[in-house]
């Protein structure tokens, strides 16, 4: 017997709580809370429920915040609360249990109403089935403490058929689908969509505006929306794209400004479905997109090998080339930032050039480098 999509009630734009604002000059475990809770309460007034954190967001902060802003404000019947399992700090079985109560604890609920695994890819899964993560999730549920279970995700589709084929318990996938992915190679939105359709799995979308990317692109582009409709902001394109797939349960935004919570739920109250014109306007973006120049790396990591400071020098030119295609440098330097945190930064180049020795594509990497680290530094 079929299972049924859940969240059908759901309104369908969700707060995703990972982009807060933060107090000037601070770290990012520095809420603005009192903007978090005008960010709240406008969202809330013109009809959205549905909440999204993790133990990992702003320092474990994120959570604090869900319980500040929202759970001591409002009735817990009036909202969805969703929260994930960091599975990077699971070492045992026991580890589920203490992380679950910490999270219950720091957010000031009894249960919450959807709970996932956070960030499953082919290489964590034999470490979930070890660990018995499968049983912790339907433990929860049968006590209460979640309303339904599932997990985020960011792996090929055919990873995604594995997990949904062997447990039939999971209800939800929260997937990263927007326009520029939905035919990616890399991402699989499309592929992975159809998959959780093909096991009656409902879809919670994360990266609708690809992490605000897909707001903040050069004029040019912009400006291939702007002149079909001048009132429509460019975000509200990325959210109506996603907002045309089935059993979505929400579309999640990390909002940071009381000004994207009020744009976001303009176009959320107001939804229209895109018409054939304006899926052809998509299109012209996307090729747009395609067409800005980039610095042609493949990945390859020949440039590692003997590099002396052990620079992340690929995943430091996938982010100048994701700032070349999307100009969004806030969102850009915080992911360079997490690929640097413990090291590798662009900086550190002491211009031996054995990185350029050893590309096949003949990078001027050095140069590249200084470009980045003046970028993102």
């Amino acid at each position: 017997m079929a299972k049924d999509y859940v969240g059908k009630e759901i309104p369908k734009l969700g707060f995703g709580l990972m982009r807060l604002p933060t107090l000037p000059g601070g770290t990012d475990k520095d809420v603005d809370l009192e903007t978090v809770k005008k960010m709240v309460d406008i969202y809330m007034e013109r009809g959205f429920t549905y909440f999204d954190t993790a133990f990992v967001y702003h320092g474990g902060e994120s959570e604090v915040m869900a319980r500040e802003a929202i759970v001591k404000r409002y009735q817990r019947d009036k909202f969805q609360l969703t929260t994930k399992m960091p599975l990077w700090n699971v070492k045992k079985i026991a580890d589920y249990e203490e992380i679950f109560k910490t999270q219950l604890e720091r957010a000031g609920v009894d249960y919450f109403d959807y709970y996932l695994l956070h960030g499953i890819g082919g290489d964590r899964l034999d470490m979930i089935e070890e660990t018995g993560g499968w049983e912790f999730l339907k433990l929860i549920k049968e006590r209460g403490q979640a309303k339904h279970i599932g997990f985020s995700f960011h792996s090929p589709a055919s990873d995604l058929e594995k997990i949904l084929s062997k447990h039939p318990e999971v209800e939800v996938v929260q997937l990263q689908i927007n326009y520029v992915d939905w035919e990616s190679d890399d991402v699989q939105s499309r592929l992975c969509y159809e998959t959780a359709m093909k096991y009656n799995t409902s879809v919670i979308i994360m990266e609708p505006i690809r992490g605000g990317s897909l707001a903040g692109m050069s004029p040019d582009i912009q400006k291939l929306f702007t002149d079909y409709n001048p009132d429509a902001s460019v975000a509200s394109w990325a959210l109506r794209f996603c907002a045309s797939l089935d059993n979505i349960v929400t579309i999640l935004s990390g909002m940071t400004t009381v000004e994207q919570v009020e744009d976001n739920t303009k176009t959320m109250m107001n939804l229209k479905p895109l018409s054939d014109e304006e899926r052809k306007v998509i299109d012209k973006v996307i090729k747009a997109l395609s067409e800005v120049p980039t610095i042609p790396c493949t990945g390859c990591k020949y440039c590692v090998n003997d590099c002396p400071q052990n620079i992340m020098i690929p995943a430091i030119i996938e982010s100048l080339n994701e700032y070349k295609k999307y100009r969004s440098l806030p969102n850009v330097k915080r992911r360079y930032e997490m690929i640097t945190g413990r090291g590798g930064k662009a900086s550190s180049c002491i211009d031996c050039k054995s990185c350029e020795d050893h590309c096949p594509q003949h990078i001027k990497i050095t140069e590249v480098l200084k470009e980045a680290a003046e970028l993102f530094e």
